[in-house]
């Protein structure tokens, strides 16, 4: 017996099954996991200069609650209709995927409009972030997670042109899975901006 075909042996002796997609699915927990990292300080750094005003407004003249409220709606929704995504997605239905695909979509970019006016009405108050270190805080956070929803949908609009044109095959449906758990993860920060920077501002 030659030494490769003894090698080749070996090599199918000692080889083991590593399921694949194994490495992006572990590699995108590390990912949300160093996310977590980045919003918790961003969360401590409000903690601690959420109180200071410098002299001007504070969340009680500055937030529009019921408007807060309702672009919290919108990203609940979006994650709802995502969740419809998953389950047409298991049930091998590339059209419905990419239905309700569109319609998170819709609910993101709302999301971002919304959150744009705000910032926009903010900043034409005067109530900058170069105004107070209370305002230099939450510009950084909200706009943060504002980021990171941009990117979402940039990510989901591009996965739903590979869906499109290559069908459900299991790369896409890794990627399917890997946008759910990154807008998922952006739902559950948000509800923590809405808590503590906008109710628990409000009601100080």
């Amino acid at each position: 017996m030659s030494t490769a075909e003894l090698t080749g042996q070996y090599y199918d002796l000692h080889e083991h099954d590593h399921p694949e997609g194994g490495s992006t699915m572990l590699g995108f927990w590390l990912y949300l996991m160093s996310d977590c990292l980045i919003f918790g300080m961003l969360f401590a750094t409000f903690g601690v200069l959420g109180g200071n005003y410098a002299g001007g407004p504070g969340p009680k003249a500055l937030f529009d609650l019921p408007l807060v409220a309702v672009n919290t709606a919108m990203l609940l929704f979006s994650s709802i209709t995502y969740g419809f995504a998953m389950i047409a997605m298991q049930n091998g239905k590339k059209n419905a995927v990419l239905l309700w695909l569109a319609v998170t979509g819709l609910f993101g970019a709302t999301f971002l409009g919304i959150e744009l006016y705000e910032f926009n009405h903010l900043i034409h108050e005067g109530a900058g972030p170069q105004r107070s270190a209370f305002l230099s805080a939450f510009f950084t956070l909200v706009g943060t997670h504002g980021l990171h929803v941009t990117f979402g949908t940039i990510w989901l609009v591009t996965l739903m042109v590979q869906l499109a044109k290559h069908g459900l095959t299991a790369a896409n449906q890794r990627r399917v899975m890997c946008l759910s758990m990154f807008w998922h993860f952006l739902d559950v920060v948000w509800i923590g901006v809405f808590t503590f920077v906008y109710l628990m501002g409000v009601l100080r």
